[in-house]
């Protein structure tokens, strides 16, 4: 893991965070944003539903208290070439993916300048965020799509390229909720990925530097298959399941941390607030 090259940090939640209650999740974000004088861009990218998705983060950023927020609603690629876009990136301390459809995000926004800008602002400090199919994105290889009710299988799960704001894991969503777990163990088989982080909903996994911490009401689910003994992936036909030995797994909720270079999770020792250390 090379996270210690990033100056930024990473806001990955597993979807249908809070937005009308207390927010804890969307309020950490705020904070590790500059709080009350951050300036947040929403990216709708991978919405059905921009203008909607826009407006109601407006709504809840400005609730909690932040007076500069912008959406940048991108639907086609071309958009995201345009100056006035890389402008709003180039002054944000914050930038969040709204959910949706996580490919919408790589087609419309990968490879071109307005993802240049928000990879440079990253790497000078500022926080990206992200739900759902804007959590998933966060690897540089994604999951695409795949079948939740299975058992791990070769065609369980297709992959592709992903944002690559943090390489070397692969990111699901939604996942005790729906029951990912194969469909988690399967990516991490087909990709050169050592570590699967499974995000449960109203669940967020905060990555700065070389560690991360879990902030919400659900758990992280972190797969570790660095020292597996033994897989079945050269024997298989596309439609055969999936054997794999000595997979590590760590449960974490709140408040719990994780180091991604030594892959070692860390005891929670103390009840602070969200934010607080």
């Amino acid at each position: 893991m090379e996270n210690g090259k990033q100056r930024g940090q990473l806001v990955i939640i597993g979807g249908a965070e809070d937005k009308e209650g207390e927010c804890k999740v969307l309020r950490e974000f705020v904070r590790r944003a500059g709080g009350v004088k951050a300036k947040i861009v929403v990216l709708t990218a991978a919405s059905s539903r921009p203008q909607e998705v826009g407006e109601e983060y407006i709504r809840v950023f400005e609730r909690l208290g932040v007076a500069n927020v912008r959406v940048v609603d991108t639907r086609y690629r071309e958009e995201a070439e345009k100056p006035d876009v890389v402008k709003e990136i180039e002054q944000a301390t914050g930038v969040f993916f709204s959910g949706g459809d996580q490919s919408r995000i790589i087609s419309i926004i990968k490879g071109t300048k307005l993802d240049a800008a928000i990879h440079k602002r990253y790497s000078e400090g500022i926080v990206v965020g992200g739900t759902s199919a804007g959590a998933a994105m966060m690897p540089d290889i994604m999951i695409v799509e795949g079948k939740s009710d299975t058992h791990p299988r070769m065609n369980a799960v297709e992959m592709g390229p992903g944002m690559g704001f943090l390489p070397g894991v692969v990111v699901d969503q939604h996942f005790a909720q729906r029951g990912r777990l194969a469909r988690l163990l399967a990516a991490l088989l087909l990709e050169p990925a050592i570590l699967g982080f499974g995000i449960d909903e109203n669940t967020a996994v905060i990555v700065d530097g070389d560690e991360f911490e879990v902030v919400g009401e659900g758990a992280v689910t972190v797969v570790d298959d660095s020292e597996t003994t033994y897989d079945n992936m050269d024997k298989l036909l596309k439609d055969e399941p999936l054997a794999v030995f000595g997979v590590k797994l760590h449960v974490l909720p709140q408040g719990y941390r994780f180091n991604l270079t030594t892959r070692q999770p860390m005891a929670s020792f103390c009840s602070f607030p969200f934010g607080d250390r």
